[in-house]
């Protein structure tokens, strides 16, 4: 598992490109028949990817988490963006088609992970967050997750929104957590930008085609920065940065977060004309 630890506003604002693709794009977190992990200190998430292939692959603890299990202490929610699969927690078995989501609560000792066919391997985003109440695990399919539409031609920014764990939605201790595609011809997702300094972001891109990518902007709204992001990577977006991106050809992202409060719409909005 590897640890990336916190940078403030003004020393991110003095990082070069290779600074800023080390400290805050998690690449390489979708590996055949591998589990790989990065922990944050901000909020002191977790994110990862977990690709089995000819396998199956077991949600091992790490000794940094001084923990019995991975999950003595905190929750989890998991997204399949590739092929259909399986996922078993404590002897239940869950199965996830693609977009779907599976809500693991604290506690659950055993999680295993499976595809359906090696063929067409399913492709599991992990989102995992200290915890301090218990909650059910929850299956939730893409047309069960209330979608709703937003953007428009216009503005090259007409997506579809699915939600998944929220207040209104799957329930947890503090994770919030969906995703978002993009329509056909639009590329812009969260412009107009915000800012949430009451908890951190996390942006996993895929269905990136291999030739395209996506500029995703960071920074504080008067000091931007920006990163190309290829299929399957990730950014860690601190409280204080603006998160928001536009790609070369539509996309699709899963967001999830996890802080102060389960506020979907809690965010400090930014307008265009302010950002820098």
């Amino acid at each position: 598992m590897e640890i990336r630890f916190q940078n403030s506003p003004k020393e991110t604002s003095r990082m070069n490109t290779e600074e800023l693709r080390a400290n805050f794009l998690a690449q390489n977190l979708v590996q055949n028949d591998a589990v790989k992990t990065v922990y944050s200190h901000y909020d002191r998430v977790i994110i990862g990817g977990a690709k089995p292939v000819n396998q199956t692959l077991k949600l091992e603890n790490h000794p940094e988490l001084r923990a019995e299990y991975f999950l003595e202490r905190r929750e989890i929610g998991i997204i399949n963006v590739g092929g259909a699969g399986k996922v078993e927690a404590d002897g239940a078995t869950f199965d996830l088609e693609k977009l779907s989501c599976l809500y693991l609560g604290k506690g659950t000792k055993e999680v295993s992970f499976s595809s359906s066919n090696p063929s067409e391997p399913a492709v599991f985003y992990l989102l995992s967050s200290p915890a301090h109440q218990t909650y059910p695990a929850q299956k939730m399919t893409k047309d069960e997750a209330s979608p709703g539409t937003m953007g428009s031609v216009e503005t090259a920014n007409e997506r579809t929104i699915y939600r998944y764990i929220h207040l209104d939605g799957i329930k947890s201790s503090q994770l919030v957590m969906g995703l978002t595609i993009l329509k056909t011809g639009s590329v812009w997702n969260t412009m107009p930008a915000h800012t949430h300094t009451r908890r951190m972001e996390a942006y996993f891109y895929f269905d990136v085609p291999p030739e395209h990518r996506v500029i995703h902007l960071m920074g504080e709204p008067t000091e931007t920065r920006h990163l190309l992001v290829a299929n399957h990577e990730a950014i860690i977006s601190p409280p204080w940065s603006i998160h928001s991106g536009c790609g070369t050809a539509n996309y699709g992202f899963i967001w999830g977060m996890a802080g102060e409060n389960l506020v979907y719409s809690d965010m400090d909005g930014v307008a265009i004309g302010d950002l820098r």
